[in-house]
């Protein structure tokens, strides 16, 4: 009689996160391909969509960060997002609650990203030990 039986006997670890340079990275370049993709194929003067789809990058690379790498993340964001995906192209301004609010905006959607991920790390760890204390 064949018995099956399961390879990894340890437990799993939750992944880690990526080292915060690397993600500072990732949102430059992303930030960079997206502001520039949707310069080309929108025009220059749509900040809310730019601001949306800069969101949704940053709360992507929030899945893999620690919530260090949150403020860091979101001014990388905004940086392209002020110079390049609003006229005059280049030039980086401050309108108070303007740009306030789109730091708000990616900080948030970064720190969301990152809270999410460990949510479902935590909760597979959970169902991992629960299931061997139940299964034993």
């Amino acid at each position: 009689m064949i018995e099956w039986v399961s390879l990894s006997t340890g437990a799993k670890p939750v992944p880690r996160p990526l080292a915060t340079p690397l993600v500072w990275a990732a949102a430059f370049g992303g930030a960079l391909l997206l502001v520039a993709l949707l310069n080309t194929l929108v025009g220059p003067d749509r900040p809310s969509l730019a601001l949306a789809v800069l969101s949704l990058l940053a709360a992507l690379l929030g899945l893999c960060a620690r919530f260090t790498a949150a403020p860091g993340t979101a001014v990388m964001c905004w940086l392209f997002l002020n110079g390049f995906a609003i006229p005059p192209a280049g030039t980086l301004t401050w309108a108070g609650t303007r740009d306030t609010f789109w730091l708000a905006c990616l900080f948030t959607a970064a720190v969301v990203g990152t809270g999410a991920a460990r949510l479902i790390h935590a909760r597979a760890a959970y169902r991992r030990l629960t299931e061997r204390v139940l299964g034993d």
